[in-house]
């Protein structure tokens, strides 16, 4: 593909994989440079990693021969993408916080190339809530993340979400920020977030969604070269990057707004539209008095899924629909693909910690059958179903295991 790649490794034990991924993106045609941290040569040496890519390797802000030669600001420039793998939770508080002193950091700091960081660290680390401060900050700065995986950690007895993806999965996530991407020239809409309806001006029904999921589907659809709309009840989450964000509150606003994306290649339903409303919202703050609580009477909202999903010159060529259940997960969600009309429904149990949570265990139930996805990051959720998306959209076969 002859593309510039800068390979930066941090300090951890998943430094090994890091490797393994040089000769992966090396395999696909990449010119590789790596900057290693003084952590990560703990782990791995110079000399393997110059072997493997052919030349020097760069580890030392202030090493007068390398400066003078190439510099930080050039290894910046000089690249097409910069993939920090793995990133891990000391580097990517530093990139989040602007710091630079050292090579890596420095880089992080002077590029104005794309950057794809692959976190690997122990879940207590990526669940802090630091780490997930730092890692929604850099996501608004628009670095693109790949993982981190579920699975057994170094450490002996941990397990969770926290493991550096594989090498061929970041040198498949560089391969498509590298090129133009598959889903270019495809539309997508995305829903996120909690609706809410206005009781009188100070109350409202609503639900505890986050968004967290529908954003991190929006962000990976984007990554994948889609043009997405995103239509978002109200959260504290900042719009991804490369992503038209739309406000609403209602879920009648909602259906408004997305009706008026249309047309469109693919629509993810993930927001947690109220199912009622008020029939009439008090002009005057409800007060309480002698005769008890006040009447509420309640109407049904429109349903946006099998609004959409209607047949018709408009409908998106793939209609995804999301399942919050709390039993018989399966049961509902194949119910629901029936009674809605949509191709696909991601089904998963909120019944625990999903909501406002970083993970989620989902299945996805299509006409070919369903697949159980383990638990894992919702970002690493997003990014398998917009793979599974752009697989659909360009007829491939979804590679599925």
């Amino acid at each position: 593909m002859s593309k510039r790649v800068l390979l930066i490794i941090g300090g951890g034990i998943a430094a090994y994989k890091s490797l393994d991924l040089i000769r992966r993106l090396k395999e696909t045609g990449a010119a590789v440079r790596v900057v290693m941290t003084d952590a990560a040569q703990r782990f791995v040496t110079p000399l393997a990693a110059g072997a493997l890519v052919g030349e020097r390797v760069f580890t030392d802000l202030f090493d007068q021969a390398q400066e003078f030669d190439v510099g930080h600001i050039r290894l910046a420039r000089e690249c097409d993408l910069i993939i920090v793998a793995p990133a891990t939770a000391d580097l990517m508080a530093k990139a989040a916080h602007g710091l630079a002193n050292d090579l890596a950091s420095a880089v992080l700091l002077a590029t104005d190339k794309p950057v794809l960081m692959a976190p690997a660290m122990n879940p207590l680390m990526w669940s802090h809530t630091a780490t997930r401060r730092n890692f929604e900050t850099l996501s608004a700065d628009g670095i693109r993340f790949i993982g981190p995986n579920a699975g057994e950690m170094a450490e002996r007895g941990e397990a969770g979400v926290g493991r550096m993806a594989e090498p061929t999965e970041i040198r498949d996530a560089a391969l498509a920020l590298l090129s133009d991407g598959p889903l270019k020239g495809k539309r997508a809409l995305v829903t996120a977030g909690p609706t809410i309806e206005a009781i009188d001006p100070v109350r409202f029904l609503s639900n505890r969604s986050s968004g967290k999921q529908g954003y991190a589907i929006a962000a990976a659809l984007a990554e994948l070269g889609a043009e997405v709309t995103l239509v978002s009840g109200p959260t504290n989450l900042p719009a991804p990057a490369g992503v038209k964000r739309v406000s609403v509150e209602s879920a009648r606003e909602m259906l408004a707004a997305s009706e008026a994306a249309l047309p469109l290649d693919v629509a993810v339903m993930v927001a947690a539209v109220a199912d009622w409303r008020p029939k009439q919202a008090a002009d005057e703050k409800l007060k309480k008095d002698k005769t008890g609580l006040p009447a509420i009477d309640l109407t049904e909202n429109p349903d946006i899924l099998a609004t959409l999903s209607k047949p018709g010159k408009k409908r998106p060529k793939l209609m995804v629909g999301f399942a919050a259940e709390t039993e018989n997960v399966e049961e509902h969600a194949r119910a629901k693909i029936a009674k809605k009309g949509c191709d696909w429904i991601v089904a998963n149990d909120v019944s625990g910690d999903v909501m406002g949570g970083a993970e989620n265990q989902v299945l996805l139930i299509t006409k070919d059958g369903v697949q159980s996805w383990p638990r894992m990051a919702k970002e690493a959720v997003a990014r398998k179903l917009a793979a599974e998306i752009a697989a659909a959209l360009t007829a491939k076969a979804p590679g599925r295991k």
